[in-house]
């Protein structure tokens, strides 16, 4: 409970213990592949040269390995081709707020696209191993003593100023740094003051090299297994993610990347984890991971399997106990396809409580042996009871089938509801795995299934909502702002397939861009059966707009409430055929999108509550995307920026300058 600098004093050692869910998926895969592979697997033998590994990075195929799966750091090893153990060292120390701006001369110089250069012949040395930049604190500590004559205790008090970002520390040490180097090495003051700047650019965030060796091997080992017994690795990654169903979406992609079936659960091969298919690229849901069914209701059937594989659906009823396995586990394994090699989900269903009164009848009789009456009698033998499955009158659609799966494992297995518009979404709109925030600002059109509708009153007491989208390559946001919502929101409902256009918007409050792009739609469309049918494809496929220059502003709204829209200008982009549900219409041409302001309003006399209420409702009815500030006093003597926003429209500000005078609105 003492911090690090008084556990020191008092000469006692602190550690800090890291938690990697990472082992334990490491651990799991290495049970899996001694399973069904009959293969055990030493980690610490295994080669750090191996080729189908390194192919592995080199691709950058890494979803699942650890600490090179983002989708920055896939692409910088397709580019660096990694072809050793270090190279993955590197890319682990380097991929840190500090030191990420090398990473591009790192690669190149790798590849001899970039001339190698030191600062002073007397740092190679210290640097050579990583052509010449900074990745480890080892590499300053060995160039203090090796360049600036520094002693072991004077290097090890560098590390901490520079591991601890200890300014106060670091300026101390810089004086002995840039003499040093200058007595020692003769260097020029100039060039070991310039070493000590990168230094402390570097300490932003740096890495120790036995840190990220220790990472880095991690790394290694799980992309050996990934390469090497995929169906395995895979099967333990989804385990440790079973309730994250946002990770399991994105692993069960991989695994269709990388030629493997995700198959629904099954009462005769699945276990309470993931489980690999012996002599199949195939992986089974793991029962457990179905809401629903416990741990204990897996447990149960996999007692019961220990005798063998269930015959049918009466067979399962017998074995299995009643008491354990109850009617909501018996319902959730029917409509997850758990018992689809058995009989259809329709007819389990209709049939549920026929089926649960003879297994209780069954399992009670058993009990209490009225069966071993009968027991030696051969000719009895066809009276046993039997249940007979009477044909359901209304089968279920796919559609209702794939919402179970939904609803019950978080995501869609056996098949996807969009599956029979890929042709109509690839002409009529953009993947939303393209909307990114180099096209903020941009029109764009985009389309697939509502997973969840939030609605909020806005202050003037209307509805708005924020839509869920997805499609089979990503999700996104789309917000719908009051006026468009009055036309379409009661058709916005969960699953419905929609196509949306609108703004792409991919800043944050202050303006700056971020990963967090979402769509401002002007214009609605549901996309139902019958206009599927009649789609007449045109085989042209739509592409994203062209990425415009980033800039560190946000584009102004021109939404209004009370006008006839909602909508916000900007590029046009030609709109699918057909007629919306809700189209968002302005009066001539779209309006052309402007740097967005502020509006700062002055307030001369804090005390008239009469007008600082008027100014309130007046922004009641302009809800957008400025920020609107108060000035105070008559001198300006402070400033209060309001917890809402505006739409910093003309109107808005003729309003405001009514209750206050000309000089009192500033739009800037």
């Amino acid at each position: 409970q003492f911090p690090m600098g008084s556990v020191e004093e008092l000469g006692l050692l602190k550690m800090d213990f890291l938690g990697l869910s990472n082992l334990t998926i490491i651990n799991n895969a290495l049970r899996i592949i001694k399973k069904v592979n009959k293969v055990e697997i030493d980690l610490a033998t295994i080669p750090l040269d191996d080729v189908k590994t390194y192919e592995l990075f080199q691709r950058g195929d890494t979803t699942g390995v650890f600490q090179l799966e983002s989708a920055g750091m896939k692409r910088y090893l397709r580019e660096l081709k990694p072809t050793e153990f270090n190279d993955i060292i590197a890319m682990v120390a380097l991929y840190r707020p500090g030191p990420m701006q090398f990473i591009d001369s790192f690669i190149k110089r790798k590849h001899g696209e970039e001339e190698i250069k030191f600062l002073d012949p007397g740092l190679k040395s210290s640097l050579e191993s990583t052509y010449g930049i900074l990745v480890y604190q080892e590499q300053f500590m060995q160039a203090s003593k090796d360049w600036a004559g520094f002693t072991g205790g004077q290097a090890d008090t560098l590390r901490k100023a520079v591991g601890k970002k200890n300014i106060d520390l670091m300026r101390k040490v810089k004086v002995d740094f840039v003499d040093g180097a200058v007595k020692t090495s003769g260097a020029k003051k100039e060039t070991a003051e310039l070493f000590w700047d990168q230094l402390e650019e570097f300490a932003n965030y740096c890495f120790n090299k036995s840190h990220a060796a220790c990472y880095g091997l991690i790394s290694y080992w799980t992309a050996y297994l990934k390469a090497h017994f995929p169906e395995a690795f895979m099967a333990a990654l989804m385990t440790s993610d079973a309730d994250d169903t946002e990770r399991l979406a994105i692993e069960i992609t991989e695994c269709k990347h990388m030629g493997i079936k995700v198959l629904s659960p099954d009462v005769n091969e699945s276990y309470v984890e993931f489980a690999v298919v012996p002599g199949e690229k195939e992986i089974r849901f793991g029962m457990a991971a179905v809401k629903g069914v416990g741990v204990g209701v897996v447990e149960e059937i996999l007692r019961a399997r220990e005798e063998g594989k269930f015959l049918g659906i009466e067979d399962f009823a017998k074995r299995v106990s009643t008491q354990k396995v109850n009617k909501k586990a018996w319902d959730s394994l029917i409509k997850t396809g758990a018992f689809d090699e058995m009989a259809d989900r329709s007819d389990l269903l209709f049939n549920l409580e026929t089926i649960q009164g003879f297994a209780s009848k069954i399992q009670k009789e058993a009990l209490s042996g009225q069966t071993d009456l009968f027991g030696g009698m051969a000719s009895m033998a066809s009276i046993q009871p039997t249940v007979a499955l009477t044909p359901a009158p209304v089968k279920h659609t796919d559609k209702e089938r794939l919402t179970w799966e939904r609803e019950l494992l978080g995501l869609y297995i056996s098949a996807h509801p969009l599956d029979n518009y890929d042709a109509y979404f690839q002409e009529q709109t953009v993947p939303l795995v393209e909307m990114t925030q180099d096209i903020d600002g941009k029109k764009l059109t985009i389309g697939g299934l509502v997973s969840s509708v939030r609605t909020i009153i806005t202050k003037s007491g209307t509805k708005m909502a924020f839509l869920k989208l997805e499609d089979k390559t990503n999700e996104a946001e789309v917000i719908i702002f009051p006026n468009l919502y009055e036309q379409v929101g009661a058709k916005l409902v969960q699953d419905a397939v929609i196509r949306a256009s609108g703004k792409v918007s991919a800043r944050d409050r202050d303006g700056n861009l971020n990963s967090d792009v979402k769509l401002i739609a002007d214009e609605i469309q549901l996309v139902d059966d019958q206009e599927l049918r009649e789609y007449e494809s045109n085989g042209r496929k739509m592409v994203k707009p062209k990425a415009g220059p980033v800039v560190a502003v946000r584009k102004k709204s021109t939404y209004k409430p009370g006008e006839n829209g909602g909508g916000f200008g900007g590029e046009t982009q030609s709109k699918p055929a057909g007629p919306g549900v809700g189209t968002s219409t302005h009066s001539g041409p779209p309006p052309t999108a402007e740097v967005l302001k502020k509006v700062y309003v002055h307030v001369k006399n804090p005390e008239d509550q009469t007008a600082l209420m008027r100014i309130r409702q007046e922004c009641a009815h302009f809800p957008g995307l400025s920020d609107i500030v108060l000035v105070l006093g008559p001198e300006k003597q402070s400033a209060i920026k309001m917890p809402f926003r505006v739409d910093g429209s003309d109107e808005l500000v003729g309003r405001l300058v009514k209750i206050l005078g000309e000089d009192a609105v500033v739009l800037k």
